[in-house]
């Protein structure tokens, strides 16, 4: 007796049907066998399914079953095959019909449950696509599914209750979406307020103006001067995800498996700061199957990178591609992915190896060698990729014993981040008919067509860029931040002072480093 049942396959952030056709013969030994390219993770639902069904009051069928996952020739990787197999092995023994235009997807249990499945999102929208009408997947990831209006997502328990379902003595309701999760603010993910860092005004402009485009920044100074209170104070500024972009965070988030049980659309950026110790894979993504790594994880949001200099080279080094063109395609011997990784790189770093080069009160310890090797770990070319570059100077005594009365007059992160989510919307109107979201990703058609500069402004641009010796990017970039400035005051039109700003956060002397 041949079933068949559907479900589907993921490749990357990409979904492929998947044909799960369970033969049960009559005649030859007892067995159980999957072929089509299974994993290890794949095999080893021979022996869940074998024991989900025993332990849901069915008597496994003593034949031969043979499972083919078709199409043959890509690889299946996964545990969420385990129902759509069940399914087919009860179909022959229980003798019911397989819904039409339906998907089964879930890990089981030996008990019978079906647990949290990641990648149920990916399969709600495939299923959508393709036309599929019914999705079948475990309770606990049934919202995650239900994100994606069209299709009717039924939430199932158990195995007991599948077949329930399946015979037609239990009606169940598809399940409605709620956001799971409550809707954090920006301000509420932060770990600081920006009206509690004192003495740092020109960075948190520069902090302000990189909210408000998703442009990159370095931060530069001693040790203590704030840098990772400003750096881990940026999320409180930032405005929240907008539909299109929480369906991208939240389609990444679940295929790496980070949507919780019961959980819905990620609304909050997302703020990743990993440890300079990563691998080029942990950051990057990659593996013998290949996964999203931090730049993918910090899609739409911030990746912090604190002790830039720290980091190994050829770590930096692989970030040129993914900062410039907002995806990263991994390439393997089982296979090519694409994943998006269009974040803002937020980076902190000391002027020397002990901190205090130009220090006010503290004398540098280090040799010129020294401080010249500790500033060749970060190359040219991903400098240049960074389009504020802002030192951080260190904080006066004083200014931190301030009293209260004084500290009222800061701005807070509220604030600023109304100033910065008018200037996004203002973006979101003006590249309403293109590809891109913000200004940090306009190319150069971009700017020509919505950066109009005065004879002033190109005036000041032009003998800049010859005093600075600024590249052919950081030319453009000068011009994407001033288009920012103008943005934040809510202007159409980029004046002079615009562009002298933009330029304020350039390196003074480019490509020592």
């Amino acid at each position: 007796m041949l079933i068949k049942v559907s479900s589907a396959a993921h490749s990357g952030l990409e979904s492929l049907g998947i044909d799960v056709e369970i033969n049960v013969a009559n005649r030859g030994l007892p067995g159980f066998d999957i072929v089509g390219l299974p994993a290890q993770s794949v095999d080893e639902s021979k022996e869940r399914v074998r024991t989900a069904i025993s332990n849901s009051h069915v008597e496994f069928p003593q034949k031969k079953i043979t499972v083919n996952l078709a199409p043959a020739d890509v690889p299946k990787e996964g545990s969420f095959y385990d129902l759509p197999i069940a399914v087919g092995i009860l179909g022959s023994v229980l003798h019911f019909e397989i819904p039409k235009k339906s998907l089964f997807f879930g890990e089981l249990s030996f008990d019978g449950s079906l647990r949290h499945t990641k990648g149920t999102l990916l399969l709600a929208l495939f299923a959508k696509e393709a036309g599929f009408e019914k999705l079948y997947v475990p309770a606990e990831s049934a919202n995650e599914a239900a994100i994606v209006q069209g299709i009717k997502v039924y939430p199932i328990e158990n195995l007991e209750e599948m077949i329930a379902i399946l015979l037609g003595k239990l009606h169940l309701e598809p399940v409605a979406y709620s956001e799971g999760v409550p809707s954090f603010t920006g301000a509420a993910a932060a770990e600081f307020d920006m009206a509690e860092i004192l003495g740092q005004e020109m960075a948190k402009r520069a902090m302000e103006i990189a909210a408000a485009g998703g442009h990159n920044i370095l931060l530069t100074g001693s040790p203590g001067a704030g840098k990772t209170m400003l750096a881990r104070a940026l999320p409180g500024v930032l405005p929240l995800l907008s539909e299109e972009e929480s369906l991208e965070v939240s389609k990444v988030y679940s295929i790496a498996g980070y949507i919780p049980p019961g959980g819905s659309l990620i609304r909050v950026r997302p703020f990743r700061s990993p440890h300079h110790t990563i691998s080029q894979i942990g950051l990057c993504g990659g593996g013998t199957k290949p996964q999203p790594g931090e730049i993918t994880l910090a899609h739409r949001g911030v990746l912090f990178l604190d002790e830039f200099n720290e980091f190994p080279r050829t770590v930096l080094e692989a970030l040129r591609q993914p900062v410039e063109d907002g995806r990263i395609t991994i390439s393997r011997s089982r296979g090519r992915v694409t994943y998006p990784s269009r974040f803002m790189l937020v980076a902190s770093a000391n002027p020397c190896p002990c901190g205090f080069l130009n220090h006010p009160k503290k004398a540098c310890e280090c040799t010129v060698r020294e401080i010249h090797k500790y500033h060749k770990r970060v190359s040219g070319p991903i400098l240049d990729r960074i389009d504020l570059h802002v030192d951080t100077p260190d904080v006066d005594v004083q200014e931190l014993a301030q009293d209260a009365s004084a500290k009222r007059f800061l701005e807070s992160s509220l604030v600023i981040q109304q100033r910065v989510a008018r200037a996004r919307k203002l973006q979101q109107e003006r590249f309403r008919e293109e590809t891109i979201h913000t200004n940090t990703e306009m190319k150069n058609a971009h700017i020509k067509k919505y950066c109009v500069l005065s004879p002033e402004a190109e005036g000041i641009l032009l003998r800049a860029a010859q005093g600075f010796q600024l590249s052919a990017r950081s030319y453009y970039k000068v011009i994407k931040i001033a288009r920012t400035i103008a943005d934040l005051e809510g202007v159409d039109h980029m004046r002079p002072e615009h562009i002298a700003e933009a330029l304020q956060y350039r390196p003074k002397v480019y490509g020592s480093a």
